[in-house]
């Protein structure tokens, strides 16, 4: 939820980190058209379910219609199955969303993560429908920077306090070399006890004990 317009090349960056407790995501909140900053607040992180976040690059209205559709569908299958779907089947659902529409392909890139019984996990969807999974992904114009940090310093069995610091560094960075992304950070922190948002407030303590202000 980025380029307003319908150039090929988006701007925006997105993370998802696998941890040893759950998952973290995390997005900033510039939208652009073109070389223009279209908007300063816009959203890119959602809550799917209590287990599920959904990051999002790409045209906007594409964009909503994928989360509108996600959410529906993740809600459905709860009333029915009365379970959580799994972030695999979640994934799944959403590479066949997306490849139902070869011909005119949704103009995003999406990471679904989440936590379920078999634990956390991250996934990387293209326009057509692919879908990877993977302990880390970035996605977006600033991804560069993020695969740097993200190189550097991530390892297997973070802890979520050292991977939401991690996502925060790895933005902070992004931003300030990436001309389509800024204005803010949104972090989510997904566990078996649900999802949290951090404030504002939480994200710049963070960023001053790491000295990134």
């Amino acid at each position: 939820m980025v380029d307003m317009s319908l150039d090929a090349k988006k701007g925006t960056t997105t993370i998802g980190l696998v941890c040893k407790d759950g998952v973290v995501m995390a997005t900033e909140h510039r939208a652009t058209m073109g070389t223009l900053i279209a908007h300063k607040v816009a959203k890119k992180l959602f809550k799917i379910d209590d287990n599920i976040g959904l990051a999002i690059a790409g045209l906007v209205g594409d964009a909503q219609v994928l989360v509108r559709y996600i959410t529906a569908e993740v809600e459905l299958y709860k009333l029915k199955q009365k379970i959580p779907m799994s972030i695999k089947a979640s994934a799944t659902l959403m590479a066949n969303i997306l490849s139902a529409r070869r011909m005119f392909p949704y103009w995003v890139a999406l990471i679904i993560g989440g936590v379920d019984s078999e634990g956390p996990h991250v996934y990387s969807l293209d326009a057509v429908g692919g879908s990877i999974p993977d302990n880390y992904v970035t996605t977006g114009s600033g991804s560069p920077m993020v695969f740097g940090v993200l190189e550097d310093h991530y390892k297997e069995g973070l802890s979520i306090h050292e991977g939401a610091d991690l996502v925060i560094r790895s933005l902070t960075a992004a931003m300030k070399r990436d001309s389509a992304s800024g204005n803010g950070i949104d972090v989510a922190i997904i566990t078996k006890e649900g999802f949290r948002v951090l404030t504002d407030e939480e994200i710049e303590e963070r960023k001053k004990k790491m000295k990134l202000t």
